[in-house]
């Protein structure tokens, strides 16, 4: 069984990209260690989380990065 950590005071961040706009933006949260959690700004309240692998997410943003 997967726990689901508790990200009720996690801060979040939105990419330097978003243009300070307030919606459709991805924002993730840091300083969870071995993971990053990554929402939709549209829903703050945070039904709607996805939980990744820290090594997954590095691999991911290098790969956008290409």
């Amino acid at each position: 069984m997967k726990h689901t950590p508790d990200l009720s005071a996690a801060a979040w961040r939105k990419s330097s990209y978003s243009a300070g706009g307030d919606n459709n933006c991805v924002e993730v949260s840091d300083d969870h260690p071995g993971i990053v959690p990554v929402r939709d700004s549209k829903r703050p309240d945070g039904s709607r989380v996805l939980v990744f692998a820290a090594t997954s997410w590095t691999s991911f943003l290098a790969s956008i990065k290409n």
